[in-house]
Formats: C-alpha cells, structure tokens, sequence
C-alpha cells in the first residue's frame, strides 16, 4: 500500500513531465506502424512528394491536435467576440494578447509533431523515399550521367542493395534527425532556465501554487457538479409536478464570464487565480479586479489546470 500511495505521489509531482512522456511515446509507436504498415514508397517521380507528405503531413495533425486539446487556446477564445460584440471586436486591437497566450500554447503543441519528425528521420524510411526523388540529390548525385543515374535514384528505397552501394540516404536522415533532438532539448532546457529565472514568485511559492491550483479545482468540479445536479432535481420536480420551483442562486452569466478570464499576475496583488480574484474584489465589482497584470509563461498553469480537469 505504502508502494503504491510512493508511485501516486511520484505521478503527481511529475504529471507534466509523464504527460509529455507519454504524448511522444505514442507518437513513436504510431510513426512505426504508418512506416511499417502504410508507407509504400511508390519508386517513380512520385517519391518527393509521397515522402515528404508521410513525413510532414501527420506533424502538421499533431500540431492542429496540440491546440485543440491545450486549454489556454479555448480559454482564450471562448467569448471572446460574442454576436453583440462582433462588430467591435478587433484581432489586431488584441494581437500582442493573442500572441502571449499562443507561444507557450505552441511550445507545447509542438512536442508531438517533433517527436513524429524525429522518430522519422531516425526510422529514414520517409526521408529516403523525399530524398529519392529530389531534385537537388538528383543534380549532386547524377551530374552528367544520364537518364539511367536518375532511375536508380528513384528506386533506391525499394532495393537494399541500392541503398548501400549508390548512396546512403539513410545516414543523411539519422544524423538530421539526432541533431534535430539535440536542438530542440537545447532550446526546451534554455527556455525553460529563462523562463524560471523570470518567475515572479519564488521555489516554494510556485509549489504552493500548484497545489493550490490543483485543490481548487478538484474542488470547484465537486461543488458544480453538487450545484448542476441540485438545480436539475428542482427544475425536474417542478415540471413533472406542476409546480413553480423553489427560489434557487446560480451565478449569473456575469459571474461565469470573470472566472473565465485569463489570469493575469499582479505583484501588488498575488491572487492565485480568478476565483481567488473574483471573491476578494466583492465578487467582481471592485477597481482591483479590472486591473490587468502580467501573464508570466511560468504561470500558465493556472489556466490550464482548470481545462485539463475539464477535459478541454
């Protein structure tokens, strides 16, 4: 039991970590089966293109995928040009907002197209097949030797003994594909370094967010599932019995468009997240509330957390 409570703990410490973890494990699982399964390299004047598609194609769904399921991107979006306001409503007055938001919520989109890229170019199955037909290989490769040069570059993926004897494309694709993982964990652990040294709040402080976050969350969902189903007993005892319904409080559409804001850091005043605002500021109506801060990346969680255990 003790095991077990150790291995909880451990996975709830290092969600974000096992998280990404995961996404790229299966991603690399998903790569091997389109490249074992489904890619068949045409062997023509079609491998450019075919190649190319298996390699670029699905990191480009990945990516599309990694905004959908971020919760930052619907948080910021939900509302924000209702019918009423959609004359008023401005993408450039709003771009540097936008903007904030969108480049960590791309940073970690991206953990999955690139871990299908590099997986790929480690695998060297699609970037043989691209290389094959390309037109630059082709002039270093078949300068001044004919037509026939060019069709055995075109079916050198289909022909081991080409591939070894005529030119190593796979080399090519596995020193591109560990210089890509190096770059990237270059540029994720300097990232990351800056992004801590320029947090707001201290070690401890940050910890205490986090789980702060968490417990309000968890029990947020509690307390609207208690308030959801509460309203739905009355609303259906009314109507089957024919009565008017017991007076009931609900936040008001008001209430809900405040929490939703994102949240932005203000040093004077630490709240640690729009309810912690919200009720602290009489419920919304105070100057304190309107005030805008900085939105810090190393405090995109607070956004997040609410989304994730939402499931958006």
């Amino acid at each position: 039991m003790d095991r077990l409570r150790g291995a909880l703990d451990f996975c709830i410490r290092h969600q974000t970590i096992l998280g990404y973890s995961i996404v790229s494990l299966l991603t690399a699982a998903s790569e091997y089966i389109f490249s074992s399964v489904v890619f068949k390299c045409p062997c023509n004047s079609g491998n450019m293109l075919y190649g190319s598609a298996f390699l670029i194609v699905p990191a480009f769904i990945l990516l599309l995928l990694g905004y959908m399921v971020n919760a930052r991107t619907w948080r910021l979006l939900t509302g924000s040009c209702p019918p009423e306001k959609c004359c008023d409503c401005s993408p450039w007055g709003t771009c540097a907002r936008y903007c904030q938001v969108l480049v960590p919520v791309t940073a970690r989109a991206l953990v999955a197209p690139f871990t299908w890229i590099a997986v790929a170019l480690l695998r060297a199955n699609f970037y043989e097949c691209a290389a094959s037909g390309n037109s630059l290989i082709k002039s270093l490769v078949c300068k001044d030797q004919g037509e026939e040069c060019q069709n055995l570059l075109f079916k050198i993926p289909c022909d081991e003994k080409l591939s070894s004897e005529f030119l190593s494309l796979q080399a090519q694709s596995q020193l591109i594909g560990w210089f890509l993982i190096a770059g990237i964990m270059t540029v994720a652990l300097i990232s990351t370094c800056v992004s801590r040294c320029c947090s707001p709040v201290s070690y401890l402080q940050l910890k205490f967010w986090k789980i702060y976050s968490k417990k309000e969350q968890e029990l947020f969902e509690i307390k609207a599932k208690e308030h959801a189903t509460k309203l739905a007993e009355i609303n259906t005892h009314s109507f089957f019995e024919a009565t008017d319904p017991e007076p009931f409080n609900t936040p008001s559409s008001e209430d809900w468009r405040k929490i939703s804001f994102l949240y932005t850091f203000n040093s004077q005043e630490q709240y640690y997240s729009m309810i912690h605002k919200y009720v602290n500021t009489n419920r919304g109506n105070s100057d304190k509330f309107k005030e805008e801060g900085q939105n810090p990346t190393v405090l995109g969680f607070v956004d997040e957390t609410h989304g994730i255990e939402s499931g958006f």
